[in-house]
Order: C-alpha cells, then sequence, then structure tokens
C-alpha cells in the first residue's frame, strides 16, 4: 500500500518558529505530530508504546501495543511478504 502524503509549508516569524519548536519540545514529539496535532484536536497520541528489554539481546525495545502482535522475525517476514 501507497499512502500519498501533502507537504504544507507556511512562514512564520523567528519569534513564532522559536515558541512553536519549544512547544513541541516540551511534549517530547516533532514539530510535523506537533502541529498535527493541533491541527486535528488530538492533544496526546491514543496509544503510546512502552519500552521493554528484549529477552534476546538485552536491548531496550518497543512493547507491543494492547491488542497488537510482537514483532518478531515472523510477523516481520509475514509483513514484508507482499513487496517485490
Amino acid at each position: 500500500m501507497v499512502l500519498l502524503m501533502k507537504t504544507i509549508a507556511f512562514k512564520v516569524s523567528d519569534s513564532e518558529d522559536k515558541l512553536i519548536r519549544s512547544l513541541a519540545k516540551q511534549e517530547r514529539t516533532t514539530l510535523s505530530e506537533y502541529l498535527r496535532r493541533k491541527a486535528t484536536g488530538v492533544t496526546v497520541p491514543l496509544d503510546t508504546p512502552t519500552r521493554q528489554v528484549c529477552p534476546y539481546t538485552g536491548a531496550m525495545i518497543f512493547a507491543p501495543l494492547p491488542g497488537h502482535v510482537p514483532l518478531t522475525t515472523e510477523t516481520v517476514g509475514a509483513m514484508l511478504a507482499d513487496f517485490p
């Protein structure tokens, strides 16, 4: 599946730039995600992934979201099976 995304560009003053970037940083999100949330009225992400220790490598990884299967070599292979 290909998602076609639009690019939005607009001009702001230096002070507006600093304010918007500062607010996005306070929310610990990207500038794009911050502006997207403000435009859609969503104040926080619906499902925030948590981190856990990988039982195989000891690395910090994202835990699966509730109701989703964890990412494994097999599940990733199944997702990529449709790609040429």
